[in-house]
């Protein structure tokens, strides 16, 4: 995929670039694949928004994905590449060979025709899914599962890949791309190569409109609120922040501050991401 600069017709336009879509080969998604998306704006069953800054938006449907990958031994081909509104990531329509149609992630290399195949015996190479105990190390993934059978949840973004380091008995140990170093049970499934879509990180959207388009509000600095709105706000003309560190609008530590609670599962960590 390659970027398009547009001319500067106006202020917005200046320096905005956006995709090619050069490798989008189908317009129209499968319906058989689609359901419809109610927008929620950030709020959650109470009505209460626990997501800030969002609403608004183009409508969108949602893409049925299978990041389970549980078409095992059943081999089939890729029809088209498709643009999916949900995700920054590019998606692959593919029909197996019992006739059955499903999107997967489309990797890095995967192209019309291809064939791809889920299980043991499937070959290494980019859009197959295997067990990590079956893939090479060194070798780039994708959607890797945090427990058998549930789906991949890791690495799932446009140009994100992981990188299989070594196996130590039943587990694997996988580089994720944060540069945390993580153990994985050896039978969790991952997808071999590297998302496609490398160039989303360069898109300069230029305008704010652009940013509604996508169903993101505003947002507002503190330091323009009043106090009780906010610890930055208040004061005569512009001020500094007046305390230790900046805070969120409920008066937490912004910067630094861990927030990550105590999990089971932090006992896979091998090497934290960022620590030297």
């Amino acid at each position: 995929m390659a970027l398009k600069v547009y001319r500067p017709t106006s202020p917005g336009r200046r320096g905005m670039t956006g995709a090619t879509f050069e490798e989008i080969t189908k317009d129209r998604p499968e319906k058989s694949l689609l359901l419809p998306l109610k927008k929620q704006a950030g709020r959650n069953a109470q009505g209460r928004i626990t997501v800030r800054h969002r609403g608004g938006g183009a409508k969108r449907s949602i893409r049925i994905i299978d990041f389970k990958r549980d078409k095992v031994g059943v081999p089939g081909r890729v029809a088209a590449i498709e643009y999916d509104p949900n995700r920054s990531a590019r998606i692959a329509l593919i029909y197996y060979v019992d006739g059955e149609k499903r999107y997967i992630l489309a990797p890095l290399g995967l192209n019309v025709g291809d064939m791809v195949k889920s299980g043991d015996d499937a070959e290494v190479k980019p859009g197959n899914a295997l067990p990590l105990k079956f893939i090479p190390s060194g070798t780039l993934v994708h959607n890797i599962e945090l427990e058998k059978g549930r789906g991949g949840k890791l690495v799932r973004g446009a140009g994100m890949a992981a990188q299989l380091m070594a196996r130590e008995g039943d587990y694997a140990l996988v580089r994720l791309p944060s540069g945390e170093t993580r153990r994985f049970l050896s039978d969790c499934l991952a997808t071999v190569g590297q998302v496609g879509n490398l160039d989303h990180q360069g898109i300069k959207l230029g305008k704010a409109g652009r940013k509604r388009w996508l169903g993101i509000r505003p947002t507002v600095r503190g330091s323009a609120m009043t106090p009780r709105d906010h610890p930055h706000g208040g004061g005569e003309g512009r001020t500094p922040i007046g305390m230790p560190g900046p805070k969120t609008p409920w008066g937490k530590p912004a910067l630094g501050y861990r927030t990550r609670r105590h999990k089971a599962s932090d006992r896979m960590i091998v090497k934290r991401r960022g620590s030297k």
